[in-house]
């Protein structure tokens, strides 16, 4: 009996200890999450009380040279259900079906579904959207946002580029300079009680978005206008493929307009085979199967959004001339007074290589072998420089990098490596073949070369301005001088406004005005299709240039000699936009030679 009463004693001692340890434990634990956790947990409260909404913060518009918007906003709505909110989900699946047109068993799984908010359909136009809200439906939020919008719909599309769902930049100008356009976004906090419903009386927190910055641009509406016209005319009559236009300011590198015909329409980017103006372009288009897979399609769409100015390479032909005769006449191998014969063709090694007239331009100078595009005269400059000279001279002039456009996906040159460089390859580069660049390296390096010898950074990007107006940041870009001496600049401004006044360029001439250029008529790989890619490059006034513009024509049909067709249409912009950019006419002049031309 003792014994058992001991016993006792002992377990009622042992399981009050404990008790009291586990008391003392909970207590400790209480006020430690009291004492040093409270702001956790109330937060953590809070949050389950707290249903957030983004509210879009506006996109940043892209603004031309003259003030003119050409990317905007245009308010749109974004609908979505609140699952425990919802009273009648039969009426909301039905006027949600009804209002926007979609099928009932997706929005039946959306209103269904247990969550704290699922989006029935963004952009929605705000007439609509405003519909729906007025049909006061419980459980259904209709918010404001944003979408981008084009107020010229296909006008310079592959140069501004578009946004996505999100609203973000996809390519071009929007992607280029997303840091700058997207702005951040804000937040609706609202209230709710145990079930997930809004308290009617509670105060709505609100974190305002901050809009994005404006851009301005140099591209100007009104010379892109017409560039593109004139483009798309050249594209119908000549039933090419494609056809670029570059208008650039060659003193500080500014782009007033960027052509890429076929455009498409920015508002309908996804769209395929848009305006497809040529036979040709339409005769693909028919060929293409209709049971394109999603890759397919892709690749289809990214071809259809490619700006051939920066993105594609090709042999620059007869304007690349313009590079040779600058290193010659810079390294003093050739002087204009120099005399050459031409028979038609010139042995290089074990290579006959012809000149575009067949008969040879006979006994010629270096100005009128300029002035006639004479291919031997240019194989001769290029071999009297060497390999070693002509890479020297090609590094010099920034052609073995890239511009640097502020345009995303820019190619680079693709050059001989120097050590694979023989005479046949030296001489075929001197006039432009065997080797590719990109249309916007050609133009920034010719205009190097015509504007005194700096190299200038080619570029659309001028400022970034806050909604408010207030400059934000305004864009440098860097210049490299001495690209050619002065004395070389002003020889070759001479040597190509010669070109234009008597030579293959004619067709170029502007009545009052001094125009400078040279003509190319390059045949694409392989030679054996005989598929040509004719191109000017022009600038005015040609002693003190302020314009510089090059058209290629891809593949143009029946005549495609560059002097013809490409020529007259340069000189047709130019005609037109010189007047307009407040550049005078003049009485032509002769221009006696520089004393590096002697």
């Amino acid at each position: 009996m003792y014994t058992n009463l001991t016993s006792h004693r002992k377990r009622t001692a042992v399981l009050g200890l404990l008790i009291s340890l586990a008391m003392i434990v909970l207590t400790g634990r209480l006020g430690y999450l009291m004492l040093f956790c409270s702001e956790h947990y109330s937060q953590m409260a809070e949050d389950l009380h707290q249903r957030e909404r983004t509210i879009k913060a506006a996109r940043g518009r892209i603004i031309d040279a003259n003030g003119v918007v050409i990317a905007d906003n245009r308010t749109v709505c974004t609908i979505s259900v609140i699952h425990s909110q919802i009273t009648d989900p039969e009426l909301v699946i039905s006027t949600l079906c009804d209002k926007l047109g979609l099928d009932r068993e997706l929005v039946q799984k959306k209103v269904e579904k247990r969550s704290s908010r699922e989006i029935i359909k963004t952009n929605v136009d705000k007439p609509l959207g405003d519909a729906i809200r007025d049909c006061k439906l419980n459980g259904v939020k209709v918010d404001e946002d944003y979408k981008r919008y084009y107020p010229y719909d296909s006008l310079a599309s592959k140069v501004l580029g578009f946004t996505g769902g999100d609203n973000q930049g996809i390519i071009g100008l929007e992607v280029k300079y997303e840091p700058y356009l997207k702005g951040r976004n804000g937040t609706i906090l609202t209230m709710t009680d145990a079930r997930g419903v809004e308290l009617e009386n509670a105060a709505e927190d609100r974190i305002e978005p901050i809009a994005g910055n404006d851009l301005r641009v140099s591209l100007d509406v009104n010379i892109q206008k017409y560039a593109e016209q004139l483009a798309y005319q050249v594209l119908e009559k000549k039933n090419a493929k494609a056809v670029s236009i570059i208008v650039m300011n060659p003193q500080n590198g500014e782009i007033m307009a960027m052509v890429n015909v076929p455009e498409f329409n920015l508002n309908d980017p996804f769209t395929l085979d848009q305006n497809l103006r040529s036979e040709a372009l339409r005769q693909q288009a028919a060929e293409r199967s209709p049971n394109l897979d999603a890759a397919g399609r892709q690749d289809l769409l990214n071809k259809m959004w490619r700006n051939r100015c920066i993105n594609d390479t090709y042999e620059p032909g007869s304007t690349f001339k313009i590079i040779t005769a600058a290193a010659g006449l810079e390294a003093g191998v050739v002087k204009l007074t120099d005399q050459f014969s031409c028979p038609g063709f010139r042995v290089v090694d074990d290579r006959k290589i012809r000149c575009h007239k067949v008969g040879g331009h006979g006994g010629e100078t270096f100005l009128q072998g300029a002035m006639n595009s004479c291919n031997p005269v240019f194989i001769d400059v290029g071999l009297r420089l060497g390999v070693d000279n002509y890479y020297k001279y090609f590094t010099q002039f920034g052609l073995k990098g890239k511009t640097g456009i502020d345009l995303p996906g820019e190619a680079a040159t693709i050059m001989h490596k120097k050590e694979n460089m023989g005479n046949v390859e030296l001489a075929t580069v001197a006039f432009g073949q065997s080797f590719q660049i990109t249309p916007m390296q050609l133009v920034t390096t010719a205009a190097s070369i015509v504007n005194g010898g700096n190299r200038v950074t080619p570029h659309f990007g001028v400022e970034a301005v806050s909604a408010d107006g207030t400059a934000v940041h305004k864009f440098t870009y860097p210049v490299k001088e001495g690209i050619v001496s002065p004395e070389t600049s002003e020889t070759m401004r001479f040597i190509l406004e010669q070109v234009v006044a008597e030579g293959s360029g004619k067709k170029a001439k502007v009545e009052g005005f001094r125009i400078g250029g040279k003509t190319a008529t390059s045949e694409k790989l392989p030679r054996s299709l005989k598929k040509y890619i004719s191109s000017f490059l022009g600038f005015a006034p040609a002693n003190d240039p302020k314009v510089i513009a090059l058209i290629t024509i891809d593949e143009p049909e029946g005549i495609y000699y560059g002097g013809t067709i490409a020529a007259p249409v340069v000189g047709d912009l130019f005609k037109n936009i010189l007047p307009y950019l407040g550049i005078p006419a003049e009485e032509e002049e002769s221009v006696s030679p520089s004393p590096n031309g002697s």
